[in-house]
């Protein structure tokens, strides 16, 4: 039986650049799960804003936010569809 998967939309704030590469990697790992992403450099606050679809299973969206959210100067907000 294949395990059960769901969307999720994930927001990303970037605040520190030298995370970049890091995140870059840990998306990478994960890119049989990701959807689609869009970032935008925001330069007037020298930040990065990035939005990442999923659909993935729980347990997978919720190792990849905790990742994420570990990196220095990276803030991730994750919302799943019901």
């Amino acid at each position: 039986m294949q395990e059960q998967t769901r969307v999720a939309v994930m927001s990303v704030i970037v605040e520190n650049v030298e995370a970049v590469e890091t995140l870059n990697n840990i998306l990478h790992e994960y890119r049989e799960f990701i959807i689609g992403r869009m970032g935008l450099p925001y330069h007037q606050k020298k930040i990065n804003i990035i939005s990442i679809a999923l659909d993935a299973p729980q347990d997978i969206i919720s190792a990849l936010s905790g990742r994420v959210g570990n990196l220095d100067g990276v803030s991730v907000k994750t919302a799943f569809s019901k």
